[in-house]
């Protein structure tokens, strides 16, 4: 036997990449993942054969003909689709810039300490987030006799803002609760834990939720077309019904259903880059600040545990649980918190 093989002999075997264990299911074995390669594969080719079978009869119905299309070669159709895209997006800037005061506003109600603002903002954000949004839409416009693009920015206000209400509260009490309290043992004012303690944390979290719903709330614009409100879809429902362009149903969704999902998706990068952009500034904060900063409070000499000052009021510790010399400021993710 050469030295080589006397080598790979007493070798030991290279020991398998690990592989993440779950609480939720068993580790999957070499047969197992054998198995879910397959049902990949053939979830692949069912859906393939599915838009193939969805082509050629899109193809065979001849929805791509230059009939069926010949519309959009217009100028009229053309300005006809970009002034309902117009109206989809001023809709939708009046919903966001209303909805989102009323959230907070309503929010900060259903967190007050009086009974009365409690319950009542709780009754009025119950009763418009339970409200089908097309029943308030239709109500507002013909009961109130109100203009269609209003008729729709109210309803989708009221629904819209009762639902982030829920995503403010639901945000700022998800903060731990000992960062109220440690910040109200220092003197702090309620306005002031709700403004420089607790709403600092809970914005990452409440970001994807708050873009969730303004998703929603751009997508549900279309429904201003069942009050006459000349928005995207009305447009395209205009375009669609004509008999001159031999009903190009089929084409007008193609145009439309991009330009709408387009939209969607634009959102969805805004928000991505928002979270990531205050990732940058939590990381340069984090470099910059390795101990916590402090608004106006002594030093703490002490090595051994929390210092306490006079007035019985902690001056707090570094973020990793050792003893320091603040009791408010920010801590290594960039958030401002209150440090015991």
């Amino acid at each position: 036997m050469t030295s080589t093989s006397s080598e790979r002999a007493v070798r030991p075997a290279r020991a398998a990449c690990p592989v993440p264990a779950s609480a939720l299911y068993d580790v999957p074995g070499p047969k197992a993942i054998a198995r879910h390669r397959l049902y990949g594969v053939l979830a692949l080719l069912a859906v393939t054969a599915l838009v193939g079978w969805i082509v050629y009869m899109l193809f065979h119905t001849g929805q791509f003909t230059h009939d069926k299309w010949m519309a959009f070669e217009y100028r009229g159709v053309q300005d006809l689709l970009l002034r309902g895209l117009r109206n989809t997006l001023e809709a939708f800037a009046w919903t966001v810039l209303f909805a989102l005061p009323f959230g907070a506003l309503f929010a900060a109600g259903r967190l007050s300490d009086h009974r009365v603002v409690r319950w009542f903002s709780t009754l009025v954000v119950e009763f418009f987030r339970a409200m089908p949004l097309l029943v308030m839409i239709f109500f507002i416009f013909v009961a109130l006799k109100v203009q269609p693009l209003w008729a729709l920015v109210a309803g989708l206000t009221l629904y819209n803002g009762s639902v982030l209400a829920e995503v403010f509260r639901a945000g700022v009490l998800a903060v731990p609760a000992g960062q109220r309290e440690a910040a109200f043992a220092l003197g702090m004012r309620k306005t002031q834990v709700m403004t420089y303690i607790l709403v600092p944390q809970a914005n990452r979290a409440m970001l994807p939720a708050i873009i969730s719903q303004l998703v929603v709330a751009l997508k549900d614009t279309s429904l201003g077309f069942l009050i006459t409100y000349e928005e995207f879809l009305h447009a395209g429902k205009l375009i669609a019904t004509n008999l001159d362009y031999d009903l190009p149903f089929i084409p007008v969704v193609l145009v439309i259903t991009p330009v709408y999902i387009g939209m969607c998706l634009l959102l969805s990068w805004l928000a991505r880059w928002v979270e990531s952009r205050s990732r940058r500034r939590s990381r340069a904060a984090r470099r910059s600040r390795r101990r916590a900063w402090c608004w106006g409070y002594p030093r703490s000499r002490s090595s051994s545990g929390p210092a306490w000052g006079e007035s019985g009021a902690a001056r707090g510790c570094v973020p990793d649980g050792s003893p320091g010399n603040h009791s408010v400021g920010w801590d290594w993710t960039g958030d401002p918190k209150v440090c015991l």
